[in-house]
């Protein structure tokens, strides 16, 4: 088992197949020409699933496909398929657009959670925010995800001045669908021009919902980043995941590789360990996984201890968010 200083469990891999993204997402790609890493950087398959299979080997039974997004990585289906033979659950965020290519083989896979990225349900705002023109897309393959039995996850980044006009409606959405829509605090990254005051707290999201519906608080799961919530007589749910304003770090249990082969313990680190480097030498990589583990600050990796109000975004040391992984 992987446990820090801090008694935390880590079972829970975030891996990172690519860093290119067929979207362009400002406050995930800050630069609309972003280079993307050459291949040689990049784990290969056979790398992504050694370094897989030495996470599960020291007590990983969960990871999570992410990107850029996963879907455009050269051999998707292929990695996807030997990663569904570990003894672990795998799931995925994407953007969704190419959820119709792969259908089947999320099926074989046995994947039934999905998170979608869907920042707005206006096509025009869609395309101001991505700079693709695949609402339509993404909305029918959501759809698509649905009519096969997924439990579909829509995260919602909550930016100031789109969803104050599109909270209600996102809620709306949950009353005839089984979604489960979660509202992400604004969270700052190299190179996303974020400031404190462009963060919209959970709570005066959730002061907004109380007045125009009744609701009721779920339970949240262990290790849950999204406080739940339930609109009476709605099928689906709503939730916010309060990085921001009310950190969840006492119960962290979620490592990431990055699509270089760089482990983080924290989204907000700025230490990483190289495992592609080490296993490309012939080195055991157990070493610095455990190595990393055991340096993983108590809170927000050591950058945020003073509260969001008072983070100067310019001073954070960390990657623009399509280089760490959603």
């Amino acid at each position: 088992m992987l446990i820090d200083k801090h008694h935390r469990v880590h079972d829970y891999l975030r891996i990172s197949l690519t860093d290119s993204c067929n979207f362009r997402c400002s406050y995930c790609m800050p630069d609309e020409n972003t280079p993307c890493l050459p291949q040689s950087h990049l784990m290969s398959e056979e790398e992504i699933i050694t370094i897989a299979k030495v996470f599960v080997e020291l007590g990983v039974r969960k990871i999570r496909l992410t990107g850029g997004e996963p879907m455009v990585r050269k051999g998707f289906a292929s990695i996807l398929g030997k990663l569904a033979k570990l003894p672990v659950e795998i799931t995925m965020t994407s953007n969704g657009v190419l959820v119709d290519t792969y259908l089947e083989n999320l099926k074989e896979a046995g994947m039934r959670t999905i998170n979608i990225s869907l920042d707005t349900l206006n096509p025009q705002t869609f395309f101001s925010l991505t700079k693709r023109n695949q609402f339509d897309k993404v909305w029918k393959n959501i759809n698509l995800l649905i009519e096969n039995g997924f439990r579909v996850k829509i995260n919602v980044v909550a930016m100031q001045g789109m969803v104050e006009k599109e909270l209600l409606d996102f809620v709306r959405i949950t009353k005839n669908m089984p979604l489960h829509v979660r509202f992400i605090e604004f969270m700052p990254f190299d190179g996303n021009a974020w400031d404190s005051k462009q963060v919209i707290t959970s709570k005066q999201m959730l002061d907004r919902v109380i007045e125009e519906f009744d609701i009721v608080k779920l339970k949240d799961e262990p290790h849950a980043t999204a406080k739940k919530f339930k609109v009476i007589g709605h099928e689906g749910t709503f939730a916010f995941i309060t990085t921001m304003t009310e950190h969840f770090c006492g119960s962290c249990n979620r490592m990431r590789l990055t699509a270089d082969g760089k482990m983080k313990n924290c989204l907000f680190g700025n230490e990483e360990k190289d495992l592609l480097g080490e296993l490309r030498n012939g080195k055991d990589i157990k070493k610095l996984i455990i190595e990393s583990i055991q340096e993983k600050h108590a809170v927000m990796g050591g950058q945020f201890a003073k509260g969001y109000e008072n983070i100067d975004a310019g001073t954070l040391k960390n990657r623009s968010m399509i280089k760490i992984g959603g």
